[in-house]
């Protein structure tokens, strides 16, 4: 079901792959009309033809180009062509917002830059993602090479492992946030100046914004982070790991002093409680490796669901590890599903982007 907060914004999108399109599908599900601009002459956006074995060969599109193509209008033009960009412009002079991935010498060499297009309509938010912090700077930007230039690569794995790529283009999703605000705050000040705007933002910028207190363990306390595994560098016991009686994984994730305490009762550990070098957090992530010795010892003794009862009822905040079939199981996860068929018939299926709630008063 579409929601009416955008109803009446009318949305250009040029761009493809998945930061772009994220971009314009949030807008889609609040209710904009969305209208995706897909080259002709290369069969459209490319993730149309990112397919898994698993899949449907006759069918017209890939589950991937799915994830972020719900609720829009697709038109497919070349844009080289007079007829073709005139269809597109007559799109753009009744937009509010154009959002772009264009290489810069492709937009100007388009005309369907910033300026260009802004100079047809004054009100027009042009928003635009590139690649890196230098726009002109046109090598190309898949996500993982943005993992790892931006240290989220060298971060991420086990210790002595090799790096490992995030399973999900986190820093695509990142830029899209990103300019997602960037939209919203543009939109924003039209209604105070009647006047449209170019908004932009890089995946590489939007990826070292992204590092937080990793960042800052560096600049602060020159800390260079290291692979960790699920572990957190700052906090102990928090995304460790434990085996328990029946083989299933326990993760724990206890923040403060309040929750050790728990934890430590939930157990019947109180010898954890009074040792010394368990009694701060600061000694608990000194002294990690003897701590998870001792909780791994408990563990082992009950099944998963035994401990995950238990700890619970303290109030200590801790998981089972789920695969993505058991995420969809639940019924939460059923409720944010989004379905759509192809103009061929094919039914498809993703998840809401906008997740947010709004409740008037």
């Amino acid at each position: 079901m579409r929601d009416a907060l955008f109803s009446g914004l009318k949305v250009v999108e040029f761009a493809s792959v998945l930061a772009g399109p994220a971009v314009g599908m949030f807008f889609a599900e609040l209710g904009a009309e969305v209208v995706k601009i897909e080259n002709k002459t290369t069969g459209g956006d490319i993730t149309r033809s990112w397919k898994l074995p698993c899949e449907d060969p006759a069918s017209p599109i890939s589950a991937y180009f799915c994830c972020v193509n719900w609720g829009k209008q697709h038109l497919f033009l070349d844009l080289r062509d007079p007829a073709d960009r005139a269809t597109a412009l007559q799109h753009v002079d009744a937009a509010d917002v154009v959002i772009a991935n264009f290489k810069p010498s492709s937009a100007q060499r388009l005309g369907l830059d910033a300026a260009t297009l802004q100079a047809r309509n004054p009100r027009l938010i042009y928003a635009q993602i590139s690649g890196w912090a230098d726009p002109e700077d046109e090598r190309p930007a898949f996500d993982v090479v943005l993992q790892a230039e931006a240290g989220f690569l060298y971060m991420t794995g086990e210790p002595d492992r090799p790096p490992v790529k995030m399973p999900v283009a986190l820093i695509d999703l990142l830029a899209a946030h990103q300019l997602k605000e960037a939209i919203l705050v543009a939109l924003w000040q039209r209604e105070r100046t009647g006047q449209g705007c170019e908004v932009s933002v890089s995946l590489w910028e939007s990826a070292v914004a992204s590092l937080a207190n990793q960042a800052t363990n560096w600049l602060m306390a020159g800390h260079a982070p290291q692979r960790m595994g699920a572990q957190h560098p700052n906090i102990a016991p928090y995304g460790d790991l434990y085996t328990c009686a029946d083989g299933q994984q326990l993760l724990l994730a206890v923040g403060t002093e309040r929750q050790f305490e728990c934890l430590c009762r939930g157990l019947s550990a109180q010898h954890l409680l009074e040792n010394p070098i368990f009694q701060t957090n600061a000694a608990r992530v000194r002294h990690r490796r003897e701590l998870n010795e001792a909780l791994q010892a408990i563990f082992s003794q009950k099944n998963l669901s035994n401990w995950l009862e238990t700890l619970r009822a303290c109030g200590v905040p801790c998981a089972q590890i789920r695969d993505i079939p058991a995420v969809f199981a639940q019924p939460e996860a059923q409720a944010l599903l989004l379905e759509e068929s192809t103009p061929d018939g094919h039914p498809t299926l993703r998840v809401r982007t906008a997740v947010f709630r709004m409740r008037p008063r």
